[in-house]
C-alpha cells in the first residue's frame, strides 16, 4: 500500500466471503484505514513462492478514522472507529457505519495479476475494443520507498516503462499488457482513466497499485 496515496495507518481488514452479497469483489480482501477515513480493496497471489499484489481505492468520506471493518450473514460491511484524538480525515469523534451493496454494477478495475512481461487487468464490465486495444489508455509508472525507522517515506526511483501492446479480451472484461520492463522491488502505478466500457462510462476509480516482488517465468 503506497504510503499516503492508498492510506497511512491501515487497521482491520476481513476477505469477502460473502458469495457475491457485497458485488462482485468476493475472496478479495477490504480494508481500513484510520487516518484518512477510506476503505480499501487488496487482491494477492503467489508468484515464485512469493505473495505479492494489488491495491485499489473503494470508498473515501467515512465519518472517523477507521479500526475495524466485519462483514454480516446477510453481506453488509460494518465499519468502526474513532479518532482517539488524534488527526484523521473523517470530522466525528467515534462512528458505527454500514455499506451496502446496492445490486447496481460499478465499472471498475476489479483486479490486477502479473505475467512474465506485464499485466493482466479484469473489469467489472466489459470495456469496448476501441480505448481497450490501445497501449495509451494504459498508463504505467513505477517507484519504491526508502524504508527508515521513521514514519512513512519518500518516493524513490521512479521510472516510466512503455506499454508496447494492450490485448482486450473477445468479451471485454480482461486485457493484456506488455511493458518494456518489470521492476522487482516497485509499486506499479496504473492509471486507467482513458478506458470507457460499452456504454462509454469511465471507470469509478482509475488508480491500482501493483507491488511487484517477484516476476513469474515464462
Amino acid at each position: 500500500f503506497p504510503y499516503i496515496r492508498m492510506g497511512r495507518s491501515i487497521t482491520g481488514y476481513v476477505v469477502d466471503r460473502t458469495a457475491g452479497k457485497f458485488g462482485p469483489f468476493e475472496n478479495q480482501i477490504f480494508l481500513g484505514d484510520f487516518t484518512q477515513s477510506i476503505i480499501m480493496r487488496a487482491t494477492t497471489e503467489q508468484i515464485n513462492g512469493v505473495w505479492q499484489g494489488a491495491c485499489y481505492p473503494f470508498r473515501e468520506g467515512l465519518s472517523t478514522g477507521i479500526l475495524n471493518v466485519q462483514f454480516t450473514p446477510k453481506g453488509r460491511l460494518l465499519t468502526g472507529g474513532t479518532n482517539r484524538g488524534w488527526p484523521v480525515r473523517g470530522i466525528k469523534p467515534f462512528a458505527l457505519e454500514r455499506l451496502d451493496w446496492t445490486g447496481r454494477m460499478p465499472f471498475e478495475i476489479k483486479r490486477i495479476n502479473i505475467t512474465p512481461d506485464g499485466f493482466k487487468i479484469t473489469f467489472t464490465k466489459p470495456v469496448e475494443a476501441k480505448t481497450g486495444n490501445d497501449p495509451k489508455s494504459y498508463r504505467v509508472s513505477t517507484f519504491t520507498h526508502i524504508y527508515h525507522g521513521g514514519y512513512g517515506g519518500p518516493e524513490v526511483d521512479q521510472t516510466t516503462p512503455q506499454v508496447k501492446s494492450a490485448k482486450l479480451a473477445a468479451d471485454g472484461l480482461s486485457a493484456q499488457i506488455v511493458l518494456s520492463e518489470l521492476k522487482r522491488g516497485h509499486v506499479h502505478e496504473f492509471d486507467l482513466g482513458l478506458l470507457r466500457n460499452r456504454d462509454q462510462e469511465e471507470l469509478l476509480h482509475r488508480h491500482a497499485y501493483y507491488t511487484v516482488n517477484e516476476v513469474p517465468k515464462k
